[in-house]
């Protein structure tokens, strides 16, 4: 069944590589969406994919990559929009 969740992620998830860190991870599962800095530190993520696949995606970025220090997520689920647009790092 296809899934879309929102997370919003705090701690020190920028300047560490945590957007690529998230791309791949998006990538080896088939995830469709995008992550993106905030203006205010966070990191914002939107996948969409399998469910299972989501839930393994979100256990990799709650820890993120080396020099990542994940703090806080915040989670919501969303309307999957069903459209194959790939995972893009903006």
């Amino acid at each position: 069944m296809r899934s879309a969740r929102l997370y919003l992620l705090s701690g020190r998830v920028q300047g560490v590589g945590f957007r690529f860190f998230a791309g791949e991870a998006a990538a080896v599962e088939g995830l469709h969406g995008f992550v993106r800095n905030l203006p205010d530190g966070r990191v914002e993520i939107a996948a969409e994919g399998d469910a299972e696949a989501l839930e393994r995606f979100e256990r990799r970025v709650r820890h993120g990559p080396p020099g990542a220090r994940v703090e806080r997520v915040e989670t919501a689920d969303s309307t999957p929009s069903g459209r194959n647009t790939g995972f893009s790092i903006r």
